[in-house]
Parts: structure tokens; C-alpha cells; sequence
């Protein structure tokens, strides 16, 4: 299973709405994308003084990397990755993303 990680820190101009939808846009993606499983979007809630900015940040599984590698090519998860990107601060600076591995 790869568990996809993405670390953003929001630019002060960003709505809850404008979050909601950019989540909504990822979320619409699971029909489309064999082995994708739910995207989990959350603040930050850790009470860890290590976050560098990164105030809020989101999940999803996939079955394996033939899953999550379709994903990544979706012209509509090209969209969804743009528009977040327009509502982070710094742009690309905004955003770290990890792809874990488990067994």
C-alpha cells in the first residue's frame, strides 16, 4: 500500500470553502482512479512545535503504485494539484509531498 502525504501551508487569502472544494476536486477523483481510497483532509491539529508552516495537510491510499501512478498523470488531478497550488503560499513552496510504503 502507498500512502500519499501532502503538506501545504495555505497563503493568508485562502478560504474553508476554497479548502473544501480543492478536497472535493482530489475526492472526485476515486471513481476514476482503480485501487484509490479515500482522501483525508485535515488541519493540523499536533501539539508538536515542528510543523514549519505547515498548518494543514492530506491522505490517501492506494492499493500500490500502479494505483497511485494514474492518479498522478490525471489530467484532472493536474487541475486539482494547480489550483491548489494557486491558493498556497509561495506557490510550490507551499506544499511537501511524502509517498509511504507499507507491507
Amino acid at each position: 500500500m502507498i500512502r500519499h502525504c501532502v503538506f501545504v501551508r495555505f497563503g493568508d487569502g485562502s478560504s474553508a470553502a476554497e479548502r473544501a472544494a480543492i478536497h472535493a476536486d482530489l475526492e472526485a477523483l476515486r471513481p476514476a482512479i482503480d485501487g484509490m481510497g479515500k482522501v483525508h483532509f485535515s488541519a493540523n491539529v499536533s501539539p508538536e512545535p515542528f510543523a514549519r508552516g505547515f498548518g494543514h495537510g492530506f491522505t490517501i491510499d492506494f492499493r500500490d503504485a500502479a494505483a497511485r501512478d494514474p492518479y498522478l498523470a490525471h489530467e484532472a488531478h493536474q487541475r486539482a494539484g494547480a489550483r491548489l497550488v494557486a491558493a498556497l503560499e509561495g506557490g510550490t513552496d507551499g506544499v511537501m509531498v511524502l509517498d509511504l510504503e507499507f507491507m
